[in-house]
């Protein structure tokens, strides 16, 4: 049942470990930082074609999907250290960072691109939550959306001054140059006929101005968990279907904007959680927030899988 509602803080507690991963049959084996320098890519140096199959993807007339409970698909992820885009020209024309984790033995050989919360892209919720999803057949691409300075405290104080310190129009940038190489990379490429996005928080508002720019150019589909300082007045714009997933004791992402969202866009769908706060379903606080954590993870990846593989 869920638990009454109450006001959660105004920003979840960074990086706590997910109570019921080893449950769901979730093992995390990658050893964190540790991805191979090898594998830094640029896109004006030279580098061998399909650079990131370093593992052989195995595709066939049909798809594998493993299930939740397969600890060896788990197992078969491989990671690595991405530098996309860039000149080499100081701070602005350096690369942004990401990392690629793709499934081995069951990759369904579509691209999926994530977008964090403000604690960032190396943060241990995001790069679990990140391995799920690969655990499931698919390619995810994390990117650093704070050039090295995400934020660090759990209260507000100093956070505006945090915030303003990283423009839109920067972070929209390192966004499009990693929807291009993951076009590049999967679509254009003929791996993949469909590309996919994730965002939670900060990254759930980034991805409806994303989805509004693409215009169903790149993405397929979208699933946006309690997006922050989200522009439902984007929602027509939007030419893929959003997933968008919340709860209603959240006040950085309110049930009403959610709504309006899903009202305005075409395909849209909305997933109210009740008595959840912000961050529950990849910083889950309690028991009950593990049960609807592991629903909205099921969810999402129903949606997914319809819109992108079937």
């Amino acid at each position: 049942m869920a638990a009454a509602v109450t006001a959660p803080p105004s920003l979840p507690r960074a990086s706590p470990r997910r109570r019921g991963l080893r449950a769901a049959g979730f093992s995390p084996l990658i050893r964190w930082p540790a991805l191979a320098p090898a594998a830094r890519l640029s896109s004006l140096s030279p580098r061998p074609r399909r650079s990131w199959e370093d593992v052989p993807l195995r595709f066939s007339g049909r798809t594998e999907v493993a299930s939740v409970d397969d600890d060896e698909a788990c197992e078969l992820v491989s990671g690595a250290d991405l530098v996309i885009g860039g000149h080499g020209d100081g701070e602005e024309g350096e690369g942004v960072r990401a990392y690629l984790l793709k499934a081995v033995k069951n990759n369904n050989g579509t691209g999926v691109l994530l977008l964090s919360d403000v604690f960032g892209f190396e943060d241990s919720a995001t790069r679990d939550f990140a391995y799920r999803v690969a655990c499931h057949g698919y390619n995810v691409l994390v990117p650093d959306l704070f050039r090295g300075s995400p934020w660090k405290k759990t209260e507000m104080d100093g956070f505006e001054a945090w915030l303003a310190g990283h423009a839109l129009e920067k972070v929209s940038g390192d966004i499009d140059a990693c929807t291009k190489w993951l076009v590049d990379e999967f679509t254009a490429a003929g791996v993949a006929k469909k590309l996919g996005i994730l965002g939670f928080c900060y990254g759930g508002g980034r991805l409806v101005e994303t989805l509004a720019r693409d215009g169903g150019a790149s993405y397929s589909a979208g699933v946006c968990f309690y997006g922050s300082r989200m522009d439902a007045s984007l929602a027509p714009r939007l030419a893929a279907p959003v997933l968008f997933v919340c709860g209603d004791g959240d006040p950085l992402c309110t049930v009403e904007t959610v709504r309006e969202l899903k009202s305005r866009a075409r395909g849209a769908k909305a997933v109210v959680y009740a008595g959840r706060g912000h961050g529950f379903a990849h910083r889950p606080q309690s028991l009950e927030d593990d049960g609807d954590a592991e629903d909205a993870f099921a969810v999402m990846r129903g949606w997914l899988h319809d819109h992108l593989l079937a």
